[in-house]
């Protein structure tokens, strides 16, 4: 009988099992400056050459290993990381396999320089595809250097399907940025061909970081985020909706320190913006989430790129809710500033490794995030506390002003707010109808003399279809043949309500369901209350009184996003007084 199943040589396994790690330079970078940052790194430099293809080398200052671990090291599932089963549940560094330094040994021509500091010299191991050739004493300081030549030259297939120089080197850079952001306080170099292509210093705060590797005005139109529940937590920066454009977008998640992709969080994100900017826009945004022990699977993927949540829908829940808040303070509204002060949130550090004493529990990873925001202290961060209900008014309640009848000037002790009278609106009655909707309804004005009111055959079918909802909204109608429609009841939002009108245009966009504000809409209720609160609302060009603009005010300030319409307009802007002495030199 002809055998038909064989065991597969080392080499061949080996190379197999690198396959599943190690799938382009990026991906060896990605390990090698993980496992230093677990090793407790507060500087490393990365040098590559042709795209990483020739040559990776990555030199940190962490703890080193000994020659025994060195060598260890190249054997599969050889870690200092875990050493049961169960901890796989607690684990916080990175690395936690053993499967890295193989797999780039089983592909490469390997070099380790090490010392961990004890003794007057390291300890250098030299493989190729993952044989061992050299074992020797080496002079250098505690840290530890690998060096990485000829990447697949033992798998030309594998080789081939490697991208471009410049594509490999920008899937490096981007490895980097991610891993920047997942310890701002480490020192990063990259150095492509001895060109230097990031050259990070250690940075006291997120902000900063975000400064230097998206620049100054991207850094400043970032708005701190802070919410939790029990022992989960959500902290980092979003975009503010103004700031936002269609585009490339850069979003970045993490759980406890571990950078993860999940759509599923990245749509909770897109949530979090709704109502708050318009169809097809993308804001940045960087999330760091907290879970205690055993709420996170992070072994469901061979690159460590994705993990499981023991309870998904309540991270995503809580995800949309910290976005949401984000966007509930004054410093996510639109502003006049050139110059505007990034709020600064501190991480924990160095990366996800075990601290002294053990990993952190999850009460205590919680408490290693702090939020800073400028001009206060850790109290006045968002969804820490009571928090403001409105702007920081001055004390005397500050008059306001109405300039060509369309804006609302408001006093603060920062400055001023310059509100738009017919978004500012448009976001209180939306919010109100959304609110009516789950109390049974919106007050209604009957009708002495009852609207007759001829629409297209597509119409009729809408209000047909809307009728209940529309009801609840505040218009009770009535089909009256084919083609038209009495209203008998109609709501009555201000005193310049035209209701025919309104009527009118709500059922044709309802129709169309073209716009952009359709499109965003998540149900038949949401389309029918952005409708309503676009042409229901008080529109530019409306004298309002003293008492009429302090009503709004104050309604404006009672929603949940009051700097936001559901356009994806802002409602307000922003001017401090300091961009005013600026502009007067003073």
């Amino acid at each position: 009988m002809t055998r038909r199943i064989h065991v597969l040589p080392d080499e061949v396994a080996n190379q197999i099992a690198a396959g599943e790690v190690v799938e382009r330079p990026a991906s060896v970078v990605r390990e090698l400056v993980e496992n230093a940052l677990d090793a407790g790194a507060t500087s490393v430099e990365v040098r590559v050459e042709r795209g990483g293809k020739r040559k990776i080398r990555v030199t940190d200052d962490g703890r080193g290993m000994s020659r025994e671990d060195a060598i260890l090291a190249l054997d599969r599932h050889a870690t200092s990381k875990i050493e049961s089963a169960q901890d796989l549940r607690t684990v916080r560094s990175f690395g936690f396999r053993g499967e890295a330094l193989p797999s780039i040994a089983a592909v490469s021509r390997l070099r380790v320089e090490t010392h961990d500091g004890e003794g007057e010299v390291g300890t250098l191991v030299r493989s190729t595809g993952g044989r061992i050739l050299q074992v020797a004493d080496f002079p250098r300081q505690t840290g530890t250097t690998v060096e990485v030549q000829g990447l697949f030259f033992n798998a030309p297939a594998r080789s081939a399907f490697l991208k471009s120089v410049a594509a490999e080197t920008r899937a490096i850079s981007e490895v980097l940025t991610t891993l920047a952001l997942a310890n701002p306080g480490t020192r990063l170099i990259l150095h492509s061909d001895d060109r230097p292509l990031l050259e990070l210093a250690g940075a006291p705060d997120l902000g900063e970081r975000l400064a230097v590797l998206w620049g100054d005005d991207v850094a400043a139109s970032l708005v701190a985020v802070d919410r939790g529940e029990e022992e989960v937590r959500i902290a980092g920066m979003v975009q503010r909706p103004d700031a936002a454009h269609p585009g490339v977008r850069r979003g970045y998640l993490f759980v406890n320190g571990r950078p993860f992709r999940d759509p599923r969080l990245q749509q909770a994100v897109d949530r979090g913006y709704r109502t708050t900017i318009p169809q097809g826009v993308r804001p940045w945004y960087v999330l760091y989430l907290e879970v205690p022990a055993g709420a996170v699977d992070v072994n469901v993927h061979p690159q460590k790129a994705e993990v499981r949540f023991r309870e998904e829908g309540r991270v995503a829940e809580l995800v949309e809710a910290a976005v949401r808040s984000g966007l509930a303070v004054e410093e996510s509204a639109a502003t006049m500033d050139r110059s505007v002060p990034r709020p600064r949130l501190a991480v924990r550090e160095p990366g996800p490794g075990p601290a002294p004493g053990g990993p952190p529990t999850g009460a205590e990873a919680l408490d290693q995030m702090t939020l800073f925001v400028p001009g206060g202290g850790e109290e006045d961060a968002p969804g820490t506390g009571d928090g403001e209900e409105a702007p920081r008014l001055r004390p005397d309640r500050a008059r306001l002003w109405q300039l060509h009848h369309t804006y609302i000037l408001a006093e603060t002790r920062d400055g001023m707010l310059i509100i738009d009278q017919h978004s500012a609106h448009e976001r209180v009655l939306f919010e109100r109808l959304m609110s009516a909707y789950g109390e049974g309804g919106e007050a209604a004005q009957r009708l002495l003399f009852p609207l007759t009111i001829r629409l297209t055959p597509e119409e009729c079918a809408q209000v047909e279809e809307v009728s209940g909802i529309l009801h609840r909204a505040g218009f009770e109608v009535e089909a009256f043949g084919s083609d038209t429609v009495i209203v008998h009841a109609v709501p009555n939002p201000h005193p310049w309500f035209d209701a025919e009108r309104c009527f009118r245009e709500m059922v044709a966009e309802l129709t169309e369901g073209t716009s952009d504000l359709m499109r965003s809409a998540r149900n038949q209720h949401e389309r029918i209350a952005m409708t309503f609160a676009c042409k229901g609302s008080i529109k530019a060009g409306h004298r309002l009184s003293e008492g009429e603009m302090q009503e709004l005010f104050d309604a404006l300030f009672a929603t949940e996003l009051p700097h936001h319409d559901v356009h994806g307009r802002p409602t307000i802007v922003r001017l401090s007084s300091t961009e005013l002495e600026r502009k007067f030199g003073r």
